[in-house]
């Protein structure tokens, strides 16, 4: 029920955009999100990271994190090199790094 005569056009017009939005949205397909930390709370190693995190505070326990997350790409990276891998492998390799990090909870 429309109150005025201005509240119909408005109203057809947000009804014609969910239309368009479901529809354009259904048959589109799905992209994966990628999203970072988190993702491996139940890990062997998640509670230890839950605990220094609680203890040492966020802004503190996300620099340690970014530095040794350099340090052992870094590692990753010289090791690579000395056997002659190249820069895509190499990438790869840090990528597996990554989820081999998150199934053990380093990233909780």
């Amino acid at each position: 029920m429309y109150l005025t005569s201005w509240d119909a056009p408005r109203q057809s017009n947000l009804a014609l955009q969910q239309t368009v939005q479901s529809t354009a949205c259904a048959g589109a397909p799905k992209r994966q999100v990628v999203r970072m930390g988190n993702k491996g709370a139940g890990g062997p190693f998640a509670p230890l990271v839950v605990v220094v995190r609680g203890v040492v505070g966020e802004k503190e326990f996300n620099k340690l994190r970014g530095k040794a997350i350099s340090l052992h790409s870094q590692v990753i990276k010289d090791f690579c090199k000395q056997l002659g891998v190249d820069n895509k492998q190499v990438q790869g390799v840090i990528r597996l790094a990554k989820k081999n990090g998150e199934k053990l909870g380093f990233l909780a």
